[in-house]
């Protein structure tokens, strides 16, 4: 019998060792650019949004945009998007699963043509993340919504109707979907313990440029007083955050010295803390953050919590961090329950790590050992080859398809700044 021919997806290939030392540039953020993709659908016409980063997950959205009737196109950093006076309203599975972020089409389809259908999402596997928030805001907002056959149903053919919202939780993705729902709604609406991500105020922006109003942005309360139509507008994406802090990882635990260009310091003030306590020197340049590390870092504990809090999406580098790392440390995780999955394939290095419930005990030690390790999400991915690099020997690095879904080319950027990365 013929061989059978077996696709199999890219992996890195690290050999350790390497100090990075050099500049990057941090484009607009992941998770920012696919939730104003989401919202160009409030407004008919054309809409343009800049600093758009090159990932696999813009591609998705794109996509998904397409299949509910807009002209997408990509030129460099510069979307267009132009949306039908109807839009489609049924998001299928098959580009669903791929990415978490188109449940953030459920709001601005409701608000626009009073129906949405939108499968239960897929994306990273780090954790349950219910829609229940989502669906009872939107009944809050009037309308009635389900899950039926695998797929969110939400209908308000008369339209939505301002109301008091409080969350449960911040969520994110909950307080983007009502923000965007509740822009056409009639009235006022209220949301309390909403999410403050620098990410979610750039939405908020979007919608105010649009002609939205919103206030209290980056507050944990939030108004909108709806309107009855919004306008098309161009947009420049807010810098990424979390490939920020990943870079500013790799300067720490590499003992190197990397420039940001692009970085926010007041985006990442507890992470920027956390770094110096490890013994970093943290310098804030014209236009980003310059961060240099001169010996072995020093184990620092952490809580992961909603912003301003310490990011879940940075964990697995606080962790790959303080597992070569002088001294013990505890890392907490308050936010996704999987999130710990990246320990078992870091412990393949090495690593000296012991979860119990949502604490992760940490026992640094001087050097990790390559060894074949696989990628199970976005962070996770990146957070082990940020370990390979100081890990003596070769590491590979399966399931690359997860780091391009935020990462514009990763393994050339580390490269760049002096790592022994390839892709095969």
């Amino acid at each position: 019998m013929a061989p059978q021919h077996v696709v199999i997806d890219d992996r890195f290939r690290i050999h350790g060792g390497a100090r990075l030392v050099g500049e990057v540039f941090v484009g607009g953020a992941k998770n920012s650019v696919l939730k104003l993709m989401a919202a160009s659908l409030l407004a008919v016409g054309k809409t343009t949004i800049a600093n758009v980063p090159a990932i696999a997950d813009v591609e998705i959205m794109s996509d998904l945009l397409r299949r509910l009737g807009c002209t997408v196109t990509h030129e460099g950093a510069l979307l267009t998007i132009e949306v039908p006076q109807v839009p489609m309203h049924r998001a299928d599975y098959d580009l669903v699963r791929k990415m978490r972020a188109s449940i953030n089409v459920l709001g601005p389809l409701v608000a626009r043509i009073g129906r949405a259908e939108v499968a239960l999402p897929g994306g990273d596997a780090i954790g349950s993340r219910g829609l229940d928030f989502h669906i009872k805001g939107l009944e809050s907002l009037g309308a009635t919504a389900h899950v039926e056959h695998g797929y969110v149903i939400a209908e308000a053919p008369q339209g939505l109707t301002g109301a008091p919202i409080s969350l449960d939780f911040p969520s994110v993705g909950a307080t983007e979907n009502l923000m965007t729902a509740a822009v056409l709604a009639q009235g006022v609406t209220t949301i309390e313990n909403a999410a403050r991500e620098p990410d979610l105020v750039d939405l908020g922006e979007f919608l105010i440029a649009m002609g939205a109003q919103i206030e209290g942005l980056g507050s944990p309360v939030i108004t909108i007083t709806g309107v009855k139509k919004l306008s098309p507008t161009h947009h420049v994406t807010v810098s990424d955050r979390i490939i920020a802090g990943t870079w500013a990882f790799a300067a720490a635990m590499t003992q190197g010295d990397i420039t940001i260009h692009g970085a926010r310091a007041d985006h990442m003030e507890v992470m920027l803390e956390k770094l110096t306590s490890a013994g970093a020197i943290v310098t804030s340049t014209a236009d980003g953050v310059r961060v240099k590390m001169e010996q072995r870092p020093t184990a620092v504990d952490v809580a992961t919590l909603p912003y301003p809090g310490f990011a879940t999406d940075l964990l697995p580098f606080i962790i790959a961090m303080n597992s070569i790392a002088e001294g013990d440390s505890l890392v907490t995780e308050n936010v996704f329950e999987s999130r710990f999955m990246f320990v078992n394939e870091l412990s393949r290095l090495g690593a000296q790590v012991h979860v119990d419930g949502h604490h992760a005990s940490i026992h640094g030690i001087t050097q990790l050992s390559g060894a074949p390790v696989e990628a199970t999400d976005i962070r996770a991915g990146a957070g082990l080859v940020l370990a390979a690099l100081v890990a003596e020997g070769v590491t590979t690095v399966d399931g690359a398809f997860h780091v391009d879904r935020g990462y514009p080319k990763f393994a050339e950027q580390l490269r760049a700044l002096g790592a022994d990365v390839t892709r095969e």
